[in-house]
């Protein structure tokens, strides 16, 4: 009886799903879980099991489980584990793999397709009220103004995720940052398009454009024997100066969760890099 009387308990929760058990995910989560359920997922149980140590000792409640986001049927069977445990209140996604960490095929199936996966699964079921905030890059806002046309932008944001893989746009893609820009691109497009859908239950979506943060993901990327120069330059010659924190993020995404008449928009935090690669020092010459 205790333990029926306990699973009912569990189901009436709100739950925040957590994908990638990082120290960005970690401090969104901190923010925005307080009297929620987490569910962290990741890749490796061990890192969500490491994540959700830490957070148990600082009063959370959490349960841990796997996904891997290029796969829609390990994102369904997250779906399926978050809607076990309550209503699903808020998605904060921070998995992605850099352009140091893999392929241009890697980057765009977990980067671009997964992507459009978690946002099409989880807009099934979240709950009236609720919110999600993903993870893009400052590094898209590199793009030129005209570097994709209209059309195909159109097609980042609402072509089904399976498709997404089939673009000539993507298809032609032979360079790992290439892809990783475009994957983030497509991320806050399709943020655009997805809160049209989340807004009619009641829901709200948004994208967090971010700079280098510090995370072991960033220092991959700064002590990169191909890009570590370039970025350890990109950061001394921004206006902060500096890179960002994770504590500086999930600042933001708690902004973004309790406010109710932001959707669908991108923000950019990037301590002025983009600012400074167009009309700064670090722009090209």
């Amino acid at each position: 009886m205790w333990e029926l009387q306990r699973s009912k308990k569990m189901k009436q929760k709100e739950v925040i799903v957590a994908i990638g058990s990082g120290s960005i995910a970690q401090a969104i989560a901190r923010r925005v879980s307080i009297g929620k359920q987490v569910l962290l997922a990741d890749i490796k149980l061990e890192n969500a099991e490491a994540a959700a140590k830490t957070l148990r000792e600082a009063g959370f409640e959490v349960s841990t489980t796997v996904v891997d986001v290029s796969s829609r049927a390990s994102v369904q069977a997250l779906v399926q584990t978050a809607v076990d445990l309550g209503a699903v209140k808020g998605v904060i996604h921070t998995a992605g793999l850099s352009p140091s960490q893999a392929s241009p095929e890697a980057i765009l199936k977990v980067d671009l397709y997964g992507t459009a996966v978690v946002f099409e699964e989880f807009g099934k079921v979240i709950a009236a009220g609720g919110s999600a905030v993903v993870i893009g890059s400052q590094s898209s806002h590199r793009l030129a103004i005209d570097e994709i046309s209209q059309a195909q932008a159109d097609e980042l944001a609402t072509l089904e995720p399976e498709k997404l893989l089939e673009l000539p746009l993507v298809q032609e893609i032979n360079d790992s940052l290439r892809a990783y820009q475009i994957s983030k691109r497509g991320n806050a497009l399709r943020v655009q398009a997805e809160a049209v859908k989340w807004g009619k239950r009641g829901a709200r979506i948004n994208c967090i454009s971010a700079g280098i943060i510090y995370t072991p993901l960033a220092y991959d990327e700064l002590t990169s024997s191909e890009r570590g120069e370039f970025y350890r330059n990109m950061l001394a010659k921004s206006p902060a100066g500096r890179g960002g924190t994770p504590d500086e993020i999930g600042a933001l995404a708690e902004f973004l969760f309790n406010s109710s008449y932001i959707s669908g928009s991108d923000i950019l935090i990037d301590g002025g890099v983009t600012a400074s690669y167009k009309y700064g020092e670090l722009k090209p010459a």
